[in-house]
């Protein structure tokens, strides 16, 4: 059965002074995760702050097993990424 899964990351972007700083930044993760795993990214809330965001990643896939696999690489790359700045995670199945 066909699975859709949306991983929300909480990223708090401490030592940014500006819009532009911060955008760089969730524009380098977004760029970086749709290339590396062929998913969906969009910023979804804290649109107008300049330290904090909520990005939500998006698979569709065959089986529920796959999609779980996806997310958890997408949210470790993240992690990876982002360091400290990544303060939060969930995952939700539509």
């Amino acid at each position: 059965m066909p699975a859709i899964g949306v991983l929300t990351l909480e990223i708090l972007v401490e030592h940014s002074h500006s819009l532009k700083e911060k955008r760089h930044v969730v524009k380098s993760l977004k760029d970086r995760l749709r290339e590396r795993f062929n998913v969906s990214v969009s910023e979804i809330d804290h649109l107008d702050s300049w330290q904090a965001s909520v990005v939500a990643v998006a698979t569709v896939s065959k089986d529920r097993v796959h999609a779980e696999q996806v997310l958890s690489a997408v949210e470790n790359h993240a992690a990876g990424i982002l360091g400290g700045m990544l303060v939060g995670s969930g995952v939700e199945w539509l």
